[in-house]
């Protein structure tokens, strides 16, 4: 998953990075919080770890802006060493996910995370996911549209696979390089627009079939049902073979 830091001390952030990194997450590191609120603007997370008390603006303000400024659901967990009542429950009010009081214990900081994103999004439960007149065999790396086979290159159909796990949900392109190309790929950005123009296409993802693969500005990308056409919720479009 990719997740998103920040944390001003430098012992926490090397620990924090090294265990979320070997528990196989993406960690971006921000040590003050208006270089985290600006990255935030343009960037998609799967998670966000605020520290409480920071130089600059506080992670109860940075936790204010993303719900009520920004109206990002992105999970936020506090790792703070900000104990007492009115803060944990202050922060759990405005939108938190979870509240970790320092020291943190690495074996209980992984496992937090990973609940909080079971919660949020949950992984599929086998390896296939039908949407609609879609099915992507993730075993074989095959996209079936109305039960024919689509000719999709391996790249193309992480991408689409991707997208469809993601129904609902804006997403970076930096987000969808990351997950697709791995961290600090040799490629270019405009390589996501490349390949998001030929899935739209070899999947013929428009509104009479009941998607859109909508771009946003400056952003990235958003792969939606149509209003009126499938009602089915982003949570039911993973299931099981």
């Amino acid at each position: 998953m990719r997740l998103a830091l920040l944390e001003d001390d430098p012992t926490m952030r090397e620990s924090i990075f090294t265990w979320l990194t070997e528990a196989g997450h993406d960690l971006h590191v921000h040590v003050n919080a208006r270089d985290f609120m600006r990255i935030a603007s343009r960037e998609s997370f799967d998670l966000y770890l605020l520290d409480s008390r920071l130089p600059d603006i506080s992670g109860q303000e940075v936790l204010q802006w993303l719900r009520a400024e920004r109206g990002d659901p992105t999970p936020v967990v506090f790792v703070t060493a900000r104990s007492a009542e009115e803060d944990v429950v202050a922060a759990l009010r405005g939108g938190a996910d979870d509240y970790i009081v320092k020291p943190v214990r690495r074996a209980e900081l992984v496992a937090r995370i990973e609940a909080v994103l079971r919660r949020v999004r949950p992984e599929p439960a086998s390896a296939v996911i039908e949407v609609g007149c879609y099915r992507f065999d993730l075993a074989t790396k095959t996209a079936y549209m109305d039960g024919e086979a689509v000719a999709m290159t391996e790249k193309e159909f992480e991408l689409a696979a991707f997208m469809f796990r993601n129904i609902g949900r804006l997403l970076s392109r930096g987000h969808l390089l990351e997950s697709v190309w791995g961290r600090n790929p040799a490629v270019a950005t405009r390589t996501i627009d490349t390949h998001i123009s030929r899935v739209r296409g070899k999947l013929e993802l428009r509104p009479e079939r009941g998607f859109r693969l909508a771009p946003t500005y400056n952003y990235g990308y958003r792969l939606e049902y149509v209003d009126g056409v499938d009602s089915v919720t982003a949570a039911d479009a993973v299931t099981s073979s």
